[in-house]
């Protein structure tokens, strides 16, 4: 009888060791399964730039953070910060058209949305030193037809906190934290102070959510 009892302490034991083992081999592959998923990733793009107030401080805090963006630029803005433009090139940041002086392209028309891209174009080139291919018409509206006079890429977005429009740092944190996830392109301005706040504050919390920023070509190229 003791010797039956002993047999079956024993078998019971090689049992729970068995189950102990198997949970951590099913722990240890789903943390290798884990380490084997591509991060989350975000395109951080800022319209309307470049900002003589607020501009440089963002980009010192993407450079402190390593991140790079997407600057889409009023062509008029550049005029005069040619300095701000060669640091996002020479940082690594995306330059975009946001056409020369902000007109809404549905409203004008096809001459005139076409000077008013090409003229961009011509600001942002001399500055950069290189063709621009990535455009953000104002207000999201891009006129019909335009695709067979311009070769651009349009690049719209995904999660849009209307920063311009609150311009409080907690409401667009809030705003942006609710609605992001994998692969979403973010609308903000580097011509607001909240904006820029915001920005930077996005960045360490999605970067402690596991996330990385991409440029807006490395996500389309995705």
């Amino acid at each position: 009888m003791k010797k039956a009892f002993f047999v079956l302490l024993v078998g019971v034991g090689l049992f729970l060791l068995a189950m102990m083992l198997w949970q951590q081999v099913k722990e240890s592959a789903a943390q290798v399964s884990a380490s084997l998923e591509p991060a989350p990733v975000v395109a951080l793009t800022f319209d309307d730039g470049p900002s003589k107030y607020w501009t440089e401080g963002l980009l010192d805090g993407l450079k402190a953070r390593d991140v790079k963006a997407t600057f889409f630029l009023i062509g008029a803005n550049v005029e005069g910060r040619e300095e701000l433009v060669e640091r996002m090139v020479e940082e690594g940041h995306l330059i975009g058209n946001h056409t020369y002086s902000h007109v809404q392209l549905t409203t004008v028309s096809s001459a005139e949305a076409c000077r008013e891209i090409d003229q961009a174009n011509e600001v942002l080139s001399e500055a950069v030193g290189e063709v621009i291919h990535y455009i953000r018409p104002p207000f999201g509206s891009w006129q019909e037809g335009l695709d067979s006079l311009v070769d651009m890429q349009v690049v719209l977005w995904t999660v849009d906190p209307q920063d311009w429009k609150v311009q409080n740092t907690e409401i667009i944190v809030e705003k942006v934290l609710r609605q992001v996830k994998d692969g979403d392109i973010i609308l903000l301005h580097d011509v607001y102070r909240e904006s820029v706040e915001a920005a930077l504050q996005i960045i360490d919390e999605l970067k402690a959510r596991g996330y990385e920023f991409v440029r807006v070509d490395e996500l389309l190229l995705d």
